[in-house]
């Protein structure tokens, strides 16, 4: 190699990988995973132009599903079609700009899904412990303020992570370990110290996850007191609604918590664990949680049957 490819300096991309293992199933994989993510698509804007059109769901709760369904959307269109790219026409590479692009997406996006799942969270919470000052607490501008902030909190908080990955210089090896950019991938391969990538880093999973977390769980601890003290009819009918919630928290959590602790911690030598989490954070949320609420939520289910009705001749 030559001395001007080891430069910092003139190195100006990166080099994705597929699926290790898997290079032969590539191509096929890629249909897979274009479908996937044309039922992420189909399944989350039907969420949303249901909730729009039908009066009946402009409440909180349906109203922060609509949020958490436009973020979805946005997730899966900053990743899946440059990995599709990648698996159908072998496009490794990717300019250094772009993997901050996609990398400042990724992030902030998963920020305001944290932070708009906790706002669910507060909402069952109000709904359960405070019926009678439930639509006095969260009304219309409350809860478009509590988007914004969302918004700000994601896009503010996760802002510094592409500069500080800027100001790192490149004279290894610049092959991720992911279909795409995430800042734990790219900051391991600079050859200059990165611990102020890594203490930020660290600062921003506690701060926003790990304080989100908490918070949902506290509320379910308060939901679950609260619930105790009903009938046992009118304590399942209450806990019924918080079901679609805990499992799209589950499918938001569980699976970043896994892959935050691969990259803590190390990868497992000749396993693939950590693609598979990754792929697993970023492509089945998308999928699954339209099928969770279209499923669990009695209101949407039977929109989506009026609607199937309507369409079919």
């Amino acid at each position: 190699m030559s001395a001007s490819n080891n430069s910092s300096s003139s190195a100006s991309t990166f080099t994705l990988i597929g699926i290790p293992g898997l290079e032969a199933a590539h191509f096929w994989l890629a249909f897979l995973l274009c479908s996937l993510y044309l039922f992420a698509v189909l399944g989350n804007g039907t969420i949303i132009y249901i909730i729009k059109a039908e009066q009946s769901l402009h409440e909180p709760m349906y109203l922060f599903l609509c949020m958490l369904a436009a973020i979805d959307i946005l997730i899966s269109t900053s990743t899946t079609p440059r990995m599709m790219d990648l698996l159908w026409f072998n496009s490794t590479t990717i300019g250094f700009d772009a993997c901050l692009l996609q990398m400042f997406c990724i992030h902030s996006l998963s920020g305001m899904e944290s932070t708009i799942l906790l706002a669910m969270a507060f909402d069952r919470y109000v709904a359960i412990c405070c019926p009678l000052r439930h639509t006095a607490i969260l009304t219309s501008p409350r809860i478009a303020k509590i988007g914004l902030a969302a918004v700000i909190r994601g896009a503010t908080v996760m802002a510094p992570l592409p500069i500080f990955i800027k100001r790192l210089p490149f004279c290894r090896s610049r092959v991720l370990s992911h279909s795409y950019c995430l800042h734990q991938d790219v900051m391991k391969l600079a050859c200059a110290d990165i611990k102020v990538n890594i203490i930020y880093g660290l600062i921003v999973i506690i701060s926003i996850i790990g304080l989100d977390a908490l918070l949902i769980f506290l509320s379910y601890v308060f939901i679950l007191r609260a619930a105790l003290s009903l009938s046992q009819e009118a304590r399942l009918k209450a806990l019924g609604t918080c079901i679609s919630h805990v499992c799209a928290v589950f499918l938001f959590y569980v699976p970043f918590i896994g892959l935050t602790m691969v990259h803590r911690f190390g990868k497992i030598q000749g396993s693939n664990i950590h693609v598979v989490m990754a792929n697993v954070y970023l492509l089945v949320p998308p999928v699954l949680n339209p099928i969770v609420y279209g499923v669990k939520t009695k209101q949407i289910r039977q929109r989506i049957v009026r609607l199937l009705h309507r369409t079919t001749p």
